[in-house]
């Protein structure tokens, strides 16, 4: 009996330090984030910031999936539903068949062209930081942030200054139901297709045109496939970072809130930054492609497609019903509030 218990008094302490061991390493995990972007790009400058944030406070670590590394969007989308990845970034312009009142970004002339106002309106408006969060839980999703990558700019072969210009252009949009609508509204013959599959048509004549921030224009030379740059002043391209949400309500108090604040910080840090990507994409188009056309539509000019832009409203809030019109109505709301705070 004296023998058992001098033995256990040397082997329950090794025990016990081994499980704390197993312990230790079971609650430092691996986890997985996808994009729809490459590294350099807005959404994996965010994904960096976040992981590193993540990585400096804990013992976890983030894997970054870039772009095509797990399929289209709609795979990646699947398996963060599923569980397979922790975190997902993905635009309402790939969400919003699954998630119609996402589309709401999408909606023509709703956001300011101000940086400063729309930095406001995605930190602060309760929108984005109430009502959204509710809306994504449906769907399994835990909403972490909502950042705008730049304002969207329309590349084509042929200039146009009104509606009656796109008639006929085949323009390719995501693969949204909004981004169709809004095409149709203003004059073009909108194509909905995939990422992976637009250089290709643009370089086969499939597609006339397509939108995108400008620093994703100049970034994958999308300059070179078309002759005319123009800033409409009709939206921004807006991303959405997710987490599974039967993931998130897994975690410990401690792992929330460490995912919360690296998600502040990897916000501050990418809504600052995006606006000068911007910039910095259209100087290189200028001084790399100085024959590019590069046109801003005058107030006169965007009157007519701001006139058509309320129909693209009326079929958001008639797809989306009553609870897509309380969003919109919230969204004018925050930008007015936006707009006094940026004065």
């Amino acid at each position: 009996m004296k023998r058992f218990k001098k033995i256990a008094h040397f082997v329950l302490p090794s025990v016990l330090a081994g499980a704390f061991l197993f312990s230790s390493a079971v609650s430092a995990a691996e986890w997985k984030y996808a994009m729809e972007e490459a590294l350099t790009d807005p959404q994996g400058l965010y994904a960096t910031k976040f992981k590193e944030e993540i990585e400096k406070n804990s013992s976890h670590t983030i894997k970054i999936y870039p772009a095509g590394a797990l399929g289209e969007s709609a795979d990646a989308m699947e398996q963060a539903q599923a569980g397979l990845l922790q975190f997902i970034d993905q635009s309402p312009g790939y969400t919003g068949a699954m998630i119609p009142e996402a589309e709401a970004f999408l909606v023509p002339y709703l956001m300011p062209s101000d940086p400063k106002q729309v930095n406001i309106f995605f930190k602060e408006g309760k929108a984005v930081n109430e009502m959204f969060h509710k809306i994504y839980r449906e769907h399994d999703l835990e909403l972490l942030s909502v950042f705008p990558e730049g304002e969207q700019a329309v590349t084509t072969m042929k200039e146009f200054r009104s509606p009656a210009d796109l008639n006929g252009m085949k323009i390719r949009t995501m693969p949204s139901p909004l981004l169709l609508e809004t095409y149709k509204a203003f004059g073009a013959s909108p194509i909905a297709m995939s990422w992976g599959e637009l250089i290709g048509a643009l370089k086969t004549n499939m597609v006339d045109g397509q939108e995108n921030p400008t620093v994703w224009i100049e970034a994958y030379g999308l300059d070179d496939l078309t002759k005319v740059l123009t800033y409409m002043g009709h939206n921004h391209y807006t991303t959405a970072v997710m987490a599974n949400a039967d993931f998130y309500d897994g975690l410990g108090a401690k792992d929330k809130k460490l995912i919360q604040d690296a998600s502040d910080v990897a916000l501050d840090y990418i809504l600052a930054l995006a606006v000068n990507l911007d910039a910095q994409g259209l100087g290189r188009i200028v001084r790399t492609n100085p024959g590019y056309k590069i046109v801003t539509l005058t107030e006169a000019e965007r009157a007519p497609f701001k006139a058509r832009a309320v129909a693209v409203e009326k079929a958001f809030i008639e797809k989306a019903g009553p609870r897509g019109k309380a969003v919109i109505d919230q969204m004018k709301k925050d930008l007015v509030n936006a707009a006094s705070k940026a004065k």
